[in-house]
């Protein structure tokens, strides 16, 4: 049962990490070298339309894996790592959700309202976001592997 929950804990990271990465280092430098800002916004603000329910369903996945495996450990000594991990994660977590509600949120309305340096704004602003999560992500793997 253990290795299936952290299967499911892997699996949503995976999700969550390669999707940020993809959008950082290939999607978004490719979209900005070929694309004019209106088509960019578009398109960049419909791939984080589809991405985003599926952050969500990583962040369910991730809460109740890691959390199921953490309380079938609860008084054998968990190691730093994970205590490391789950706050990283909390934060993360946080941070995506404020993506959602407030910058993302101001972007979908610029692009319905073509108001395009505003909507260069906002998806500036959730790029730097999504960069201090994607290295909050680095961070937690990190922890889980060199704090065992």
């Amino acid at each position: 049962m253990r290795n299936l929950l952290l299967f499911f804990h892997l699996a949503g990271a995976i999700f969550w990490m390669g999707g940020m990465g993809f959008m950082l280092l290939a999607l978004r430098p490719a979209a900005a070298a070929t694309l004019q800002p209106a088509e960019r916004l578009r398109l960049l603000t419909d791939v984080l339309r589809r991405f985003f329910p599926v952050v969500g369903i990583s962040i369910v996945v991730l809460l109740l894996s890691g959390g199921a495996v953490m309380f079938s450990a609860w008084g054998q000594g968990m190691p730093r790592g994970w205590h490391a991990m789950a706050g990283i994660g909390a934060v993360m977590m946080l941070l995506f959700a404020h993506i959602v509600a407030a910058p993302y949120r101001r972007l979908r309305r610029a692009v319905a309202a073509s108001d395009w340096p505003e909507g260069a704004l906002r998806m500036g602003q959730i790029a730097l976001l999504v960069r201090i999560n994607f290295a909050l992500g680095w961070m937690a793997i990190l922890a889980v592997l060199l704090w065992r």
